[in-house]
Parts: structure tokens; sequence; C-alpha cells
């Protein structure tokens, strides 16, 4: 039922109210409203947030974001944790009235002592809901003038009019006809689900040495091996180190190296054909250690500030022992046979896909108890393999069943698949998301995405940036080398509060298994990838430094930590991208130099207002990757020079700089 003031079309808005919008703790994020009114009398607005506990918080006044639209906006800012509501309250503002009808009629000699007679009533009306110690006793001062005949009418309103009557009356506005929209639902959650840098590694490659007589055999690395990578991999900025699955790998239709379908006796498989008759979801492959030394690899993660995210991939090999004792979670065809999963032209022949629809709930109960089981173990982040291949409700049981007694836990959906799809999962639970920024690389491809995954889609799917993963090296990066592997850094790194890169990205691997091909070369998905860390970084060889500094410069700086508050600029040259970030006193801005094989320059013209400026005011600015410091106005030249300057970050300075030069 419509309200005395009408409140229309409130957002955020997920699933017309019947799924929460999402937030994290200390996140700004807009509420929106169409609020009017018959005739000319004046409206407001404002935006009441309710916390967990069902305690309303301080109201927010709401503006109009564009005049005589009747849209009405506020940035609210949740504290804790928890299910929150909002709600959009509109109502009469008879002062506004009043204050508009004086301005007009007072100077025209129309009605003078009774419009001041009716201002002074309202101002005493007002007066009564004005806490003694903020401000009540200029509201009545104002009503008082307003009756003193002795003064003249102009001397009069002005009174009622003065900065510091009006400063009390916005925060104690005298509202009438105070009509509220219905509360809707407001999922706040942890900090990492939002912000966080990841760095994805093979446990099994790292201390992965010659077995003892065996020509050019390897033998696998394991958790207290992998452990010793661990500070290098904090000294580099990341938050989250994930883990591909962990579990014992099948042997039946095993893959080679390569993806060859003929496994020799020391290849090591695929870690995603899970299960063995050493176990299934809830083991830890045996070359890798024990559960014991997986706890002490968590333990170690924590010492150095790490969180550690576990792959949870839903399906089996042949060897998993769910095929035998659940025979009715796969598929058989007519032959008895089980069908291995397919997403032509892939083919994995050594995986078996889980049928859902004849034990939905067994298969529900299952998956939860395996999630428990290792966050029993200290595991708080899952990366979901391919959760599109399995249904939406499977997923809202799964992860409301464990959000519900643990709301910490996140969920990072791989779904590189069809936007309803994405936008439903994330809906649906999942607290990240990969996304298509891998086949984005021109300036038109990133800007048209991110102004999607920064407009309404925010408000229930977050990004998260990885440059690369095991399965995909993108021809931008094959072929532009160390300048495409520095440029696509910065942009996931300033773009998205979250980003990610997979083990090889800081040494700027990128050979293709074949030309026009996005898999890797040896791919550490079929076998051991043992990394010389230490010449590499002895040498100087990759781009370690830069992974370091963006890291460094996203906790330094807010701004970067937030998703909803990306802005773009114009630059006159299609290779360059120029955007910025703002949160509270905090702004950053970037550009960067798309084209990794040519020195690029542009005058790139800043939307002013969207950085807090006045149009025509200078901005001292200061470059975090460079140190040096500028004049930048209205308009800035830059020139980026692939393998020198791949970007600039700059952020605006308090003060003005004692030196610089206008230019880059």
């Amino acid at each position: 039922m419509i309200g005395r003031i009408p409140v229309l079309d409130v957002r955020p808005l997920v699933d017309l109210g019947r799924r929460p919008a999402k937030a994290v703790a200390g996140e700004a994020f807009q509420v929106s409203a169409t609020v009017f009114r018959e005739g000319h009398d004046a409206v407001a607005a404002n935006v009441v947030l309710v916390d967990p506990h069902g305690r309303p918080g301080p109201w927010t006044p709401m503006r109009e974001l564009a005049p005589g639209s009747d849209r009405w906006g506020a940035d609210v800012t949740p504290v804790s944790e928890g299910r929150w509501t909002y709600a959009v309250e509109a109502w009469s503002d008879p002062l506004t009235t009043w204050r508009r009808h004086a301005g007009i009629k007072i100077p025209a000699g129309v009605d003078i002592e009774l419009v001041l007679a009716e201002g002074a009533e309202l101002h005493e009306r007002a007066a009564a809901g004005v806490p003694k110690t903020d401000g009540r006793e200029a509201v009545l001062g104002a009503a008082d003038a307003l009756r003193d005949e002795r003064r003249g009418p102009g001397e009069r309103l002005a009174a009622a009019l003065a900065a510091e009557v009006t400063e009390v009356l916005s925060r104690h506005p005298l509202r009438e006809l105070v009509s509220a929209g219905e509360p809707l639902p407001l999922q706040v959650e942890r900090r990492r689900a939002l912000f966080g840098s990841w760095y994805e590694f093979f446990p099994r490659s790292e201390g992965a040495r010659p077995a003892e007589g065996e020509d050019g055999q390897l033998v696998s690395g394991t958790f207290r091996t992998a452990a010793q990578r661990l500070p290098a991999i904090a000294a580099m900025g990341f938050d989250v180190v994930y883990l591909p699955p962990i579990h014992p790998v099948g042997t039946t239709f095993r893959k080679g190296p390569n993806n060859s379908l003929n496994a020799g006796p020391g290849d090591v498989g695929v870690p995603w054909a899970i299960g063995s008759p050493e176990g299934g979801h809830d083991a830890v492959h045996p070359d890798l250690g024990t559960i014991e030394d997986f706890d002490a690899f968590v333990r170690c993660a924590r010492e150095l500030r790490l969180e550690v995210a576990l792959d949870f991939a839903l399906q089996c090999s042949p060897d998993h022992p769910w095929v035998e004792k659940h025979p009715e979670w796969f598929h058989h065809r007519p032959d008895g046979t089980i069908a291995y999963a397919e997403n032509p032209p892939k083919k994995y022949q050594d995986i078996y896909p889980i049928a859902f629809d004849r034990d939905m709930e067994g298969l529900v109960r299952e998956t939860v108890r395996v999630l428990r089981h290792w966050m029993a173990h200290g595991v708080r982040i899952f990366r979901v393999d391919n959760p599109h291949t399995k249904p939406v409700v499977f997923w809202e049981s799964v992860i409301g069943q464990v959000n519900r007694t643990d709301p910490d836990v996140v969920f990072l959906a791989e779904a590189f698949t069809r936007p309803a799809m994405m936008h439903t999962l994330a809906a649906v639970g999942f607290q990240q998301s990969y996304t298509y920024f891998t086949w984005r690389n021109t300036k038109h491809e990133l800007t048209e995405y991110l102004t999607e995954l920064t407009g309404e889609t925010a408000a229930y799917m977050r990004p998260n940036f990885f440059v690369n993963t095991p399965d995909i090296l993108h021809a931008y990066l094959q072929e532009g080398g160390r300048p495409a592997f520095e440029a696509r850094a910065v942009l996931a790194a300033t773009l998205s509060p979250a980003w990610g890169v997979y083990a090889g990205y800081e040494l700027c691997e990128n050979t293709p298994l074949r030309p026009g091909c996005e898999e890797y070369l040896d791919s550490e998905k079929y076998q051991l990838r043992p990394r010389d860390w230490e010449s590499a970084a002895r040498e100087g060889r990759g781009i370690a430094p830069l992974i370091t500094e963006l890291n460094r410069i996203r906790r330094r700086h807010p701004a970067l930590q937030q998703l909803r508050n990306l802005r773009f600029h114009h630059a006159d040259n299609d290779a360059v991208i120029a955007y910025s970030k703002r949160s509270g006193s905090n702004t950053v801005l970037v550009v960067v130099n798309l084209d990794p094989h040519h020195t690029q320059e542009a005058t790139v013209s800043f939307d002013m207002p969207e950085l807090g400026l006045d149009w025509h005011e200078p901005v001292p600015v200061r470059d975090e990757l460079t140190g040096e410091t500028y004049h930048w106005g209205r308009t800035a030249y830059v020139r980026l020079e692939p393998g020198v300057t791949p970007a600039h970050i700059v952020v605006l300075r308090p003060s003005p700089p004692t030196g610089g030069s206008p230019t880059s």
C-alpha cells in the first residue's frame, strides 16, 4: 500500500527484497528512492538503518540527486556484522515550504504579518523536538524574532533564516505526514568478503625434488616444504593464500603432462580429480603429509597474518569412495557406466560430475559436513570450483546452513559463465565471484564492464580480479611480455578491492601450450613445477617488487579498499585509461598505459567535483609508485613508457607541495 508521501523504487533491491543486499562493516553505500507528493509543498526523506539487535541508528538525511528528478539518495555505513535492515522515510517539510513562500511574499509585501506569524508557530513546534543541548534556544529565538513587531519584516525574516537556526533544523527538522517504506534486508559481512589480495600456489610443487635413482623423476613437495614459501608470500603483501585441492588424486584415467591421456607411473595427476582408496574430500593427499601437517601449515600462515583458502571442487575421480558408497549421486548411462565431465571442447576423462536430483538432501548434508571438517581445521575461506554446473538451490542451502552458524566463512565462486548464473550465485550467498576481467583488455571493455560491476550489481556481487589462473593465460600476457604483466597487475589491484595472482605471475611466465591456446605449456595442473624463487629474486627477474608495492599502496589507502566508489575520467588516447577512487579525505587517481608495446601520451581531463574539488582548483599529487610530486589541474599531460613507467598511482595531498612539475 502506498504511503501518504509515496516512497517508490528503493535501491539497492535484490530479488525484489526477498534476498539481502550486501555490505561489509564500515563500507559506505548509497540508498536511493523516488520520493514526491501532490502540489507544491516541500518533501524530504531519510534512511533508517536498524542493527541486528533491532536498534535503529541515527537516521541519515537524503538529498535530491538531481534537481527536479524526485530521486533522493544518501550514503549509509553499517558499523558491525550481522543481518541489518534499511528503510526510507519520506515526510512533508513545512518549514522548507514556509521559507520558500516567505522569501517571495515578504519582499513583495504580501500577507506580511500572516506569513511571519505562521513562521513563528512552525519554529515553536520545531523547537519542541530539539534537545536543549543541541540548539533549542536558537530555534525559539527565531520564533521570538518573527513576532517582534519592533523590527522590520526583512530583519525578522533574516533572523529565522540565520545559519545557526538552519544548522539546528537540518539536524532536527519538523516532520509531518511521515511515511515509511518497507524495511529491506542487509547482510553485513566481515571485511575480507570485500577486500583482500590472494595468492594461489600448488603445495606439491614447493619443495618438489628429484627422486633418488630416478632420472628426471620428481617427488612431490609437502605441506612442510610449502610452508617455507609462506614468508615470501606474506612479504609481498598478500592476505590470502589459496590452495588447489589437497586431497588424494585418482589413478583411473589419470592425466599426464600437458593433459595427456597416457599418464606414466610417476605422474601426479590433476588435483581436481579428487578421490582414491586413501580417501575423498575430507582427506589429505598422503604425498603432502598428514592432517597434522596441514594444521601446522595453517598455523604458520596465521602467524604471518595470512588466511588459508581451500578449493572446494564437488566432483570425483572414478576411484572416489562416493562412487561405490553412493551410486545414486552419479548419472549412469544405459550400459551402466558413468559419464565423465565435459565442457566442449575440453574433456575431463578423470572426473565424474555429480548428479543432484536423486538425493539433493543427502548431497547437501555431506557437503556441509565436509566444509565443517575443514572449518574445524582453520579454513574460513573456500574457493568453489565450477559452482555454475551445480543447482543454484543446492548452493543456497549449503551456504545458508554454513553462514547461519559461521557468518565469517567466505565463499568465492569460480563461475566463468553466463551473467544470469553469475549474478544469481552471488545473490543466493556467494560472497565473491570470479569475473570476465581476464578478457576485458581495451579501455572501452574495461570502462563498460567496471561500470556494471560497481553499479547496482555491487549490492550483491563482489568481484575478485585474478590476473591469471592455472587454466587461463590470456593472449595479452602471452604477447605483451613484462609490461603486460605490470599493466594488468596495476589494473586488478586498483580497480577491485579483491584481486589475485597464480604463482609464476611474478616471474612473467607466459608460454602457452600452443599458439591461440590459453593453457600453459607444462601446466602445473598436470605435473610438478618447482620454481627457483631465490635465483629469480637474486637476479632481479620478474615483477615481485611491483606486486609488493601495489599491495602496500592498497593497505595504505582506504579508497582502494572499496568497490562502489570507482569513477572514470576522460583521456584523449584510447590506449590510456584514467580513473579515481575516493573514500572520505582519501582520493587516489590511477592512469595506466594499456599498450604493452609502445610509449603512450595523453591529456587526462578530470571530473573535479568527483574528486571533491572545484573545477579550477589545482591538485597537488604524489605518485605512490615513484615518490614524485606533481601539480595537476583540471587537465594533466601524461607520458607512460612500457617497462619504465607502466602507470601513475597518485594521491591527492592535503597541502601544496614545495616542488614538482605540472606534467609527468
